[in-house]
């Protein structure tokens, strides 16, 4: 109806261009914009095209809404137009255009809400791309479903999507990875040691050290001492000794590439690499998370990517030599300060790998490339913009939505969690606990950017005041009557038309049919936008009219007129409640 309305604005522009009253709109107009009115008393649309055209036209905004009025083609769906204000439209449709959004919506099915606002339009996004050194745990967990249901809402309305996870596999913390495991093999051998402050703990890790020493016994054994002999001295948990942790972990991993040799100590990096990747892949496959492409940090030095970026960088006359190093000037382009990109050693920096990544994603011909990062990543995002803006790429085809942690509550309690020292709640224990539907549910409740405490019990209960249970007990509710109706012997095979409808006259029947009406219009908001919480909202207040309505009046009346319309409506409302969910990655039972 939204684009119905737009429509009707736009053929009464041309008409007062074509007739001469509007001559300076040889250019490009000002955006019509169609907002559904707050107050009922305004109607249902207002547009503010007057406003916006005052100063191009000369004219007063009352004026030109007065012409616009005027050359306003008829329309069934509109009953009348106001002018109020300083020169708003207001739009108050006619009765039966509601009444048609019942056959829309039952004779678009599945495709309902569906839009091609997007058709032709390339867009890739990026997200989770956690570091594959542990599980994915909860914090993960908001990060994937915010970037799947984004990516799904955007495909909803025409996009050509492409998502993508980008595997951090070489670097740091994947050699961190690697001697953590060496470790405790090490250990399961019977070597006595202290494990290092800085190395990964968690039960996984032992899980793998396990693999190795089962599959190969003592083949990799070498004596501890010589491992940490020399060796900076590590800090304690509270940092009292004096010693160096970062230096002390760096020493273990220099350790373990020497004393196990470059096959021995690939083959350990790689069983850790891809036990954990394998993890990660079930573990979203499980949350209802796909991907496109799984793109691999190495392939950008094996392909001579890194190399390319700098090279782009060092010609367009941004890059530096200081103490051995070379440094992007990235402070010339809104950073705080220049970042290194080529180490003393000659080893490129992980901040060289993600340019030449972004260079890559632009090069694939993406009209948009959509990041998203954890809140954590805030300050990385000027300097990725700073190296594309060297490279005289537009920065505008990237955007960076940062998504906040979630906090999780049991028993309101805040439950701890610190991913180094591997406490901390997986995504697959929290699908266990509460399930796949609550989980992707209440993680896209919110902006991402807001903090997210994530109530286990509610997400758990059976209740109205659990919004995902309330939402789905709609949806099942519908199911409910129809298999009333066939124990009853009663036909429920909706007519054709809209002959019935005009029998909805309830106030709980005009506000199911003009919250019905509004899907497609919450649908391309929530995509254009990146704004999921948009649609679990509009759910929730489309589950609440329904509710109200079944407490207030039978579906199943011996009024066969009546029956057809009531059953009509609530089979569009069962639509619209299936379509959402099914954006959400949410399921949509037909009994609980």
């Amino acid at each position: 109806m939204k684009h119905a309305i737009h429509d009707l604005i736009h053929t009464a522009l041309l008409t007062l261009r074509d007739a001469g009253g509007a001559p300076s709109l040889t250019g490009d107009w000002p955006e019509i914009q169609v907002d559904r009115a707050k107050d009922p008393a305004h109607g249902d649309f207002a547009t503010n095209v007057a406003l916006l055209l005052a100063k191009p036209l000369h004219a007063k905004p009352r004026e030109i809404a007065g012409r616009l009025v005027e050359a306003l083609p008829d329309s069934p769906l509109v009953a009348r137009v106001e002018i109020a204000g300083p020169g708003f439209i207001n739009f108050f449709l006619a009765e039966d255009a509601y009444w048609q959004v019942i056959p829309s919506v039952l004779s678009a099915g599945p495709d309902y809400g569906r839009s091609r606002v997007g058709a032709g339009r390339r867009v890739q996004v990026e997200f989770v791309s956690a570091n594959p050194t542990g599980p994915l745990h909860v914090g993960h967990g908001r990060g994937a479903a915010y970037g799947a249901v984004v990516a799904d809402l955007l495909e909803a309305v025409g996009f050509d999507v492409h998502r993508e996870y980008y595997v951090n596999d070489a670097g740091r913390q994947m050699d961190i990875l690697a001697s953590s495991v060496w470790l405790r093999y090490l250990e399961l051998c019977g070597e006595e040691l202290d494990f290092p402050s800085n190395g990964y703990r968690g039960d996984y890790v032992w899980d793998i050290a396990a693999t190795l020493h089962r599959e190969h016994a003592d083949t990799y054994r070498v004596p501890a001492d010589k491992v940490f002999n020399g060796l900076p001295p590590d800090a304690l948990p509270d940092g009292t000794d004096g010693g160096d942790k970062e230096a002390h972990i760096d020493g273990v991993i220099t350790a373990a590439k020497h004393l196990l040799g470059d096959h021995r100590y690939r083959y350990v990096f790689e069983l850790a690499l891809n036990t954990i990747l394998d993890d990660i892949r079930d573990d979203l496959a499980g949350f209802g998370v796909r991907y496109q492409e799984w793109y691999s940090e190495r392939t950008l030095a094996e392909s001579g990517a890194v190399t390319k970026a700098i090279e782009r960088l060092r010609e367009a006359g941004h890059l530096y030599e200081q103490g051995g190093a070379l440094w992007f000037r990235s402070s010339a382009f809104g950073d705080e300060k220049d970042r290194v990109v080529v180490r003393e050693n000659g080893q490129s920096t992980y901040f060289a790998s993600d340019i030449a990544y972004h260079m890559d994603k632009l090069e694939r011909g993406f009209e948009r490339v959509i990041d998203i990062w954890g809140a954590d990543h805030h300050g990385y995002v000027p300097r990725v913009k700073a190296a594309l803006a060297a490279m005289g790429d537009d920065t505008d085809r990237l955007e960076v939505l940062l998504v906040q942690f979630a906090i999780l509550y049991r028993g309101g309690e805040k439950v701890q969690m610190s991913t180094r020292s591997g406490e901390f709640v997986t995504l697959r224990q929290l699908r266990k606990e509460v399930g796949r539907d609550a989980a992707r549910f209440f993680y896209v409740m919110r902006r991402c950017e807001q903090h997210l405490d994530f109530d286990l019990d509610l997400a758990k209960s059976e209740s109205s005041d659990n919004p995902v249970y309330y939402v789905q007990y709609a949806h099942a509710r519908v199911c409910s009557v129809l298999r009333q109706a066939a124990e009853k012997g009663m036909p429920v095979e909706p007519s054709t038309g809209v002959q019935s409808l005009e029998r909805l006259t309830e106030p709980q029947e005009s506000a199911l049919l003009r919250t019905l009406a509004r899907y497609p219009e919450v649908v391309e908001a929530a995509a254009l936008r990146a704004e999921p919480h948009l649609l679990t909202h509009y759910l929730r207040e489309l589950a609440n009219d329904l509710h109200t309505y079944y407490n207030a009046h039978q579906f199943l009346v011996a009024d066969v007129v009546l029956r057809d319309a009531r059953i009509k409506l609530i089979l569009a409302v069962r639509e619209v409640l299936r379509n959402g969910l099914g954006l959400l990655g949410v399921s949509a039972p037909e009994s609980m």
